[in-house]
């Protein structure tokens, strides 16, 4: 196991796609909206509902055993230290997620 977390960055905003979270064995992926209800909302209204809204890993919590990343079908996970330069601010705003 890695001692890297995994980050969600942009391409997750108004998808939420939660195929992340059925296959995460620790239970670390949560959103500011909880999990039901972004199920509960068709894919193809997610931008309109959840317009700046994403899901998060819990950087305490994650094993880094990176299925999320496989699972993620908007390719927006990755490796802490492999974030693209551009989303580089995603690994801070994951942490702050979780400091509230």
């Amino acid at each position: 196991m890695s001692n890297n977390v995994a980050v969600i960055t942009e391409p997750c905003v108004a998808v939420c796609d939660t195929a992340c979270v059925d296959v995460c064995p620790v239970d670390c992926i949560h959103g500011p909206v909880a999990l039901d209800q972004i199920r509960a909302i068709p894919p193809q209204d997610r931008p309109a509902q959840l317009r700046g809204l994403q899901l998060f890993v819990n950087p305490v919590e994650c094993i880094g055993c990176w299925m999320c990343v496989s699972a993620c079908p908007v390719s927006a996970i990755f490796e802490d230290e492999e974030v693209p330069e551009e989303w580089r601010h995603y690994i801070a705003k994951n942490k702050e997620f979780f400091a509230r």
